[in-house]
């Protein structure tokens, strides 16, 4: 039976465990001593440092015969060498087969993310189009994660741009609802959608259900493949209609062909020898490799999407490219044919492993020639543009670093850049937040918000709000830094939006909490809000302007524009869960139906809120127990 290779698998797997040696002693001693109690079968091993993290995650059809290999000494690239002298332990997990020891290799990679493994550093869920299939008209839309929802998916794509601009042309040439249900249904008259021509209007009855039945039926036979077959038959419609001299609705069939061929135009490649396949192909350069991935189901191009794992600048793109593959499909649907652009040295044990865990015959192979190895070259020359561009930003963005470190006085280039700033409107659902910037970037995985708490705030106090969330996130990275945890990444500038009040609030927190190494800068904005004249506050320092066209003045602004756009995003969607809260959500006792119930009876929350013991045991399903308990909480509430 094969492993599913999910937590509980991992945990059932066997393990091999030992008393730790002591921290103190590492290298090939430590792992020859533990060689001694291998078995020669299949299985993966972790390599641990002195500190408990694990330092690399392999796999081994011999654990004994692989492990033996580190014990040796010399012989090892750089790499391997620093590893081995770093090891303080060595862990196993033993398998059935050498297919499993892959499969539990991927996941613990991607779990751990060990310092010396390939790492799949974007990690997202792919979008899918769902056509739903639990209303009477099916409702098209974008969809990611678990598949509860009844109905016909259709995917991956390989971004969620990709899939909108399926769904705006879709909804051109099938006319097909994208409105909610709860929308639909409370139309009584068509909306904007209709009167543009996007939707057939099943909502107010301006298409029969049984003729947008067939709008779904021919939507799906396109996104499955049979493009011509619809095309033929939207064709013959317009011949039609144009015989009849019905020349709007013509006109309407030759919008919507045109719209099938505007989809496919943006598709570009439409491969005619295979229908399914993921096409990887791998460009080195600069101590960095990019892998491009295209996907193809149903004889469509559904979109690519540039890969930059983070890798050893000693491995090979055949080595990268191995590492990255098992990864990559440990959470991810699997096609029938992958496509790669090297041949790895693992392909026949990777197809195994792949075909089972997607419990069909899954191919790996290189193309030498014909149509898959047109579209292989079309891959690379992608992977190559997409690396150019990586590593011109990357110099452009290490410039600018050295720029701010000369700007604010840091004595090294900045590697972590953490901005704050807060949202409101006049005090209501407050809310902070941090962005961070890199030499690669923004770090959108470390961004954080954090909701404002403090009952005492008045309402409006922005340094009330900066201390508060400096003070969560500060105190938080001491604790992490005391309990040695890896998550614990101190930045090496912090800039506020703000000015000299903001900046001494900030150093309040930080003084408090005897943090005293931080460079911390406010920006504040110019007279006017006039961008290219802001202000930059520094303790000890007078305030003082960059010049106006100085490439850092820039960088900082967008810093400071993502900080704003991040904190309003994040107000924005409090703000929003307030507005649908009721006071009823806080009584104990009333869950959603007697909630209904109440609404019911009441019309409002208010009015429940002023009843009366009498009127409240009146309603169907509310208890005397209850009514008082609700009575009881109004009460104490007003008074």
């Amino acid at each position: 039976m094969p492993l599913n290779t999910k937590g509980s698998d991992i945990a059932a797997a066997k393990t091999i465990s030992r008393t730790r040696p002591p921290a103190t002693e590492t290298g090939p001693k430590v792992i020859a001593r533990v060689l001694k109690t291998l078995p020669n079968g299949p299985g993966v091993y972790r390599m641990v440092g002195a500190d408990g993290d694990v330092l690399y995650v392999g796999k081994a059809r011999s654990l004994k015969k692989r492990v033996q290999s580190y014990a040796r000494l010399g012989g090892h690239t750089n790499r391997i060498a620093r590893m081995i002298a770093a090891t303080a332990d060595l862990e196993v997990i033993t398998t059935a087969t050498e297919t499993e020891a892959l499969l539990l290799e991927a996941n613990l990679i991607k779990r751990l993310k060990p310092r010396f493994n390939v790492i799949l550093r974007d990690d997202k869920s792919f979008p899918y189009i769902l056509i739903a299939r639990d209303h009477d008209a099916p409702q098209i839309l974008k969809h990611r994660g678990a598949r509860k929802r009844k109905g016909e998916y259709f995917g991956p794509f390989a971004s969620a741009g990709a899939v909108n601009r399926t769904i705006n042309t879709l909804q051109r040439a099938f006319l097909l609802r994208s409105c909610s249900d709860s929308y639909y249904e409370a139309r009584t008259r068509p909306c904007l959608l209709y009167q543009i021509k996007r939707c057939s209007g099943p909502c107010t009855g301006e298409i029969s259900l049984d003729d947008y039945a067939r709008l779904v039926t021919n939507a799906e036979n396109f996104l499955t493949g049979k493009s011509e077959k619809v095309k033929h038959h939207l064709h013959a419609l317009m011949e039609t209609a144009s015989e009849r001299l019905e020349f709007e609705r013509a006109a309407s069939y030759r919008d919507r062909l045109a719209a099938l061929a505007q989809i496919q135009a943006h598709q570009g490649i439409n491969p005619s020898s295979f229908s399914e396949a993921d096409v990887f192909a791998a460009h080195a350069q600069g101590g960095q490799t990019c892998i491009q991935v295209f996907f193809f189901r149903t004889g469509q191009n559904w979109g690519n999407r540039a890969y930059f794992p983070r890798a050893d600048k000693s491995l090979s793109p055949e080595e990268v490219l191995d590492a990255f593959i098992a990864q990559f499909y440990d959470d991810k649907p699997i096609p029938r044919l992958v496509l790669l652009s090297h041949d790895v040295p693992g392909r026949k044990l990777l197809e195994d492993a792949l075909t089972t865990k997607a419990d069909h015959k899954v191919t790996v192979s290189v193309p030498r020639r014909g149509e898959k190895r047109e579209i292989m070259e079309q891959s690379l020359a992608n992977a190559r543009e997409a690396l150019e561009r990586r590593l011109a930003e990357s110099a452009s963005q290490r410039k600018l670093l050295e720029g701010v470190a000369e700007a604010f006085d840091l004595e090294e280039v900045p590697e972590r850049i953490e901005v704050y700033d807060n949202s409101h409107i006049q005090g209501a659902s407050p809310v902070g937040a941090m962005i961070v910037s890199g030499p690669e970037g923004f770090e959108k995985n470390s961004y954080r918000k954090f909701n404002i708490k403090s009952a005492d705030l008045a309402p409006g106090d922005d340094y009330g709000m900066m201390r508060e969330v400096l003070t969560r996130r500060f105190s938080r990275l001491l604790k992490e830094t005391a309990s040695d945890n890896t998550n614990a990444v101190w930045p090496d500038l912090v800039l506020i939006d703000g000015g000299a009040g903001q900046l001494s609030a900030t150093h309040e927190v930080l003084d408090e909490l005897g943090i005293d190494t931080l460079r911390v800068v406010g920006i504040a904005k110019g007279p006017d809000r006039d961008a290219g004249r802001e202000r930059f506050f520094i303790r000890g320092r007078d305030p003082f302007m960059l010049p106006s066209r100085d490439p850092v003045l820039y960088f900082v602004q967008r810093l400071r524009d993502e900080a704003h756009r991040f904190a309003i995003g994040a107000h924005r969607t409090r703000r929003k869960k307030s507005i649908g809260a009721s006071p009823l959500d806080e009584v104990p006792g009333i869950g959603p139906a007697r909630k209904r119930a109440l609404l019911k009876h009441f019309g409002s929350a208010k009015a429940v809120s002023r009843a009366g013991l009498a009127d409240l045991q009146a309603v169907d399903g509310i208890s005397a127990h209850i009514a008082q308990t609700i009575y009881d909480f109004f009460h104490e509430q007003n008074g």
